[in-house]
C-alpha cells in the first residue's frame, strides 16, 4: 500500500495549544515540522507528506492529493479530533477504497471512543509509537496480526497487543531527508530559532512525572530511549552537507537533558560540524551540563518554568523549585546562551497572587522571549483526572470557534475568565517593559534582519491579541 502522511488544513488562525497536533498561528506565526509522520514515511517506499497549513493547501487540494494514495494517516489530537475526522470522511467520500488511519495521543488514550465517534470515517487508530505499525499494515500483513492497532470487525471494536515502546532508535531514517523530498523547508518558522531551521530528535521519552506534560503520559512514555551519538552526528552533517541553508538544529526531544551524559555525548559528538542549535531543557541543568553543550555548538535553550510560585510547581511534580530555576537562568546568561521561557496559566493551585508572582518572575528572569499557554487537563493525564475527579473541568471544547485555544479550567475561587485573561498579562507586562524595548531598539538599530523580523512579529502579536479579545466563544 502506498500512504499518504498528511497534516490536514484547520482553522487559519489555528493555537491549539501545547496538546495540539501541530500549531499553525500563535501570538506570531509558528510552524513545527510533522516530524512524528516524517519517520514512518522514510520507511515506506511511495509514501509522501503533505503539511496542508505549511503549504497553503485546501481541504480540497487535499482530497484531491489523497485520491492517488491506497491510505492517508494523520497525526489527530483532542483539540483537532472532530475537525479531523471530518478530514477523513471527505476523503473517504472522493476515495472509498481509501483506508484512513488516524495517530497521536488522542485516539491511543481513547481508541474505542475515537473508533465509535469516528464512525465509517475512520478505519483504524494507532495506540502509541506508529512507525512500524504503519509500515507493516502498507507491507499487507492482516490488520489482526499488527501490534498497536484498533478497528472495528463484526460490528465492535478489536485492539491487537500493545506495541513496545521502540527501543533500537538508530533503526530509525533520518527524518530530515524526508523534510528535503516532501516539505518547503524555508517556510518553517519558530521566532526564537534561527530560520531556517530543522527539527530532529535524539530522544524518544521522558522520565520526569509532569502531571500535565502530554506525550510522556499518553504516547512516548516516561522511559527515555536515546539514539546513539554517532547516529546523531551521521543526520546533523547530512544537514549541513545536504541543506545548506539551515542555520539551525532544534533538538526537539522532551527533554534533551533528561539524561546529561547522553546530552555531554552527542554535544561533544558534533562539536567539529560547527553548526548552531536548540534544545528542549530543564530548569535543573547543572552549569558543566549546559557549558559542553555551549561548545558544542548550543546557542538557545527552550526551558519550561511553567509558573513561579514553588507550591504550584510541587503540585504538578515538576521537580524543579524557583530557586533552581533562578540558577539555571543565571548560567545561561554566564554561558552567553539565549533562553525561551515556556509558562502555564492556571495549573492546579492558581490563584490570582500566583498569577501575580508568576508574572513578575518571569520579569525577574529577564529573559530573551516567552510563551504563555492555558493549563489544558488532556485525557490520559494525571492532571485530567485530577480535574474530572475535582469538578474543574468546565467545557470539552479546547478551541473556541475561530480555533483559538479556550480555557476549560475552572476553580471555585478563580474563573477560567481570569485564566485566560493572565496569558495576555503575562505577555504585556513582560514585552512591554522598558528594558526588552530598549534591547529590543537597539537589535533594530544595528540590524536590518532583526529590525523586519522585530516588526513583523510585534505586528503579527498586535493582531493576535485583537482576534483573541475579540473572540465571541471565549469564557
Amino acid at each position: 500500500m502506498k500512504p499518504l502522511f498528511l497534516n490536514p488544513p484547520t482553522f487559519e488562525d489555528f493555537d491549539g495549544g501545547a496538546g495540539a497536533r501541530y500549531q499553525a498561528s500563535r501570538e506570531v506565526t509558528s510552524f513545527w515540522y510533522p516530524t512524528w509522520l516524517c519517520f514512518p514515511a522514510g520507511m515506506i517506499e511511495g509514501s509522501r507528506v503533505v503539511d496542508a497549513p505549511v503549504q497553503k493547501l485546501s481541504l480540497d487540494d487535499c482530497i484531491a492529493i489523497a485520491a492517488d494514495y491506497d491510505m492517508v494517516v494523520m497525526y489527530t489530537s483532542t483539540p483537532t479530533f472532530a475537525i479531523d475526522v471530518e478530514t477523513a470522511r471527505r476523503i473517504k467520500e472522493r476515495t472509498p477504497s481509501i483506508v484512513t488511519v488516524l495517530t497521536g495521543p488522542h485516539v491511543s488514550v481513547l481508541p474505542e471512543e475515537s473508533l465509535q465517534r469516528a464512525g465509517e470515517a475512520v478505519d483504524i487508530v494507532c495506540r502509541g509509537e506508529f512507525d512500524y505499525s504503519i509500515t507493516e499494515l502498507c507491507q499487507g500483513r492482516e490488520w489482526e496480526r499488527v501490534d498497536g492497532i484498533s478497528f472495528r470487525k463484526d460490528g465492535t471494536v478489536f485492539s491487537t497487543p500493545d506495541r513496545p515502546p521502540i527501543s533500537d532508535l538508530d533503526a530509525l531514517p533520518f527524518v530530515s531527508e524526508i523534510y528535503k523530498r516532501d516539505l518547503p523547508i524555508r517556510e518553517y518558522i519558530i521566532p526564537h530559532f534561527l530560520h531556517p531551521y530543522v527539527s530532529i530528535y535524539s530522544s524518544r521519552g521522558c522520565p520526569s512525572r509532569c502531571i500535565y506534560c502530554l506525550w510522556p503520559q499518553t504516547f512516548s512514555g516516561r522511559t527515555m530511549r536515546t539514539r546513539s551519538a554517532d547516529n546523531v552526528y551521521r543526520e546533523v552533517k547530512w544537514i549541513r552537507d545536504n541543506l545548506p541553508d539551515v542555520r539551525e538544529i532544534s533538538f526537539d526531544d522532551d527533554t534533551f537533558t533528561a539524561d546529561r551524559e547522553h546530552a555531554r555525548a552527542v554535544a561533544e559528538r558534533i562539536r567539529p560540524l560547527g553548526v548552531s542549535w536548540t534544545a528542549n531543557v530543564r530548569a535543573n541543568c547543572d552549569y558543566e551540563t549546559l557549558k559542553s553543550m555551549r561548545d558544542g555548538g548550543l546557542r538557545h535553550v527552550v526551558v519550561g518554568y511553567e509558573s513561579g510560585n514553588d507550591q504550584i510547581l510541587k503540585n504538578v511534580k515538576k521537580g524543579v523549585t524557583k530557586a533552581q530555576a533562578l540558577e539555571f537562568t543565571r548560567n545561561c546568561k554566564k554561558l552567553g546562551l539565549s533562553v525561551h521561557g515556556a509558562f502555564v496559566m492556571g495549573l492546579p493551585g492558581e490563584t490570582r497572587e500566583t498569577i501575580r508572582e508568576t508574572i513578575e518572575f518571569a520579569r525577574q528572569l529577564d529573559i530573551n522571549s516567552i510563551q504563555a499557554s492555558l493549563a489544558s487537563p488532556y485525557p490520559g493525564t494525571e492532571f485530567y483526572d485530577m480535574a474530572q475527579r475535582e469538578g474543574w473541568i468546565a467545557s470539552d471544547s479546547f478551541l473556541d470557534d475561530t480555533g483559538h485555544q479556550t480555557c476549560v479550567i475552572n476553580y471555585p475561587d478563580l474563573s477560567n475568565r481570569e485564566i485566560f485573561d493572565a496569558v495576555e498579562a503575562i505577555y504585556n507586562k513582560f514585552y512591554f517593559r522598558p528594558r526588552y524595548i530598549a534591547r529590543s531598539v537597539l537589535k533594530m538599530i544595528t540590524s536590518s534582519e532583526d529590525r523586519k523580523k522585530l516588526l513583523k512579529e510585534g505586528a503579527q502579536y498586535l493582531a493576535y491579541m485583537k482576534k483573541r479579545k475579540e473572540c465571541k466563544s471565549c469564557p
